[in-house]
């Protein structure tokens, strides 16, 4: 699947040029094209702002206008902060993202368009787009160039994306235990609760045996949980105790 290209038009900044290439790295896009930069190209201060990205700086295309910038793409969204007195379908950049996605599932060829730093896209610019984007925000309207292609770019990879909702980070001591790790700790509970008197009368340790497996599980511990948890009851058990110095 191909991705949406960036075009930047009348950008005027090099550092704003590199800060955009690097949030399309960071999101899987590749195709950067210019449109009559202001401070001429190449610029070393995209490359110094790119950081890792310079690779997307240093093969951008440059074009003399933004109707050559735009030719042979299929579908075109314009990113714009302010109504401009266009009939335009204005998107939010999630439902961008969602169609420019089933467009490039179609084969086409897709691009999202950003203006200049200091007034945005004017009419003629947006009236060679399809549908505009606007992102929503609070109070304050406008957003850093490299601002806007992170949030746009971060919507075309979010509709992809599988990454879970929540997950815990396992290091070395925080991998998840083994079912023999996970048979100790219970087997070393029950122990020490059997001989305290707590599963008593005998008839009712099964069900109480298994709520608190059933506990133990819903806890899902790590290794070094199930560590602790074992040291916490021979502490408990057998009578260990911190020496408090003067």
């Amino acid at each position: 699947m191909t991705t949406p290209s960036i075009i930047l038009s009348q950008p005027q900044l090099g550092e704003n040029i590199g800060a955009a290439a690097r949030a399309m790295k960071n999101f899987g896009l590749a195709d950067l094209r210019l449109v009559e930069p202001r401070d001429g190209w190449p610029n070393p201060r995209a490359d110094a702002m790119a950081a890792g990205a310079v690779d997307i700086v240093q093969s951008a295309r440059l074009f003399a206008t933004l109707k050559e910038a735009l030719s042979d793409l299929n579908l075109v969204y314009a990113t714009t902060a302010r109504e401009r007195g266009i009939t335009k379908e204005v998107l939010t950049p999630a439902e961008a993202a969602r169609r420019l996605r089933l467009a490039a599932a179609r084969g086409e060829k897709t691009g999202i368009l950003f203006g200049n730093e200091r007034a945005g896209l004017d009419n003629d610019e947006i009236s060679l787009a399809d549908a505009v984007i606007t992102i929503p925000t609070a109070e304050f309207s406008s957003l850093n160039l490299g601002q806007a292609v992170l949030l746009t770019g971060y919507e075309w990879f979010r509709q992809a994306d599988t990454t879970p909702p929540t997950r815990i980070e396992h290091g070395p001591l925080h991998r998840k235990p083994t079912r023999e790790e996970m048979f100790q700790l219970f087997d070393h509970v029950e122990r020490e609760l059997t001989a305290s008197g707590f599963l008593y009368p005998p008839d009712k340790q099964p069900p109480m045996i298994r709520a608190i497996r059933a506990t133990i599980h819903r806890a899902k511990l790590t290794y070094q949980e199930v560590q602790t948890l074992r040291g916490m009851i021979v502490a408990l058990t057998r009578g260990k105790h911190r020496v408090k110095k003067d």
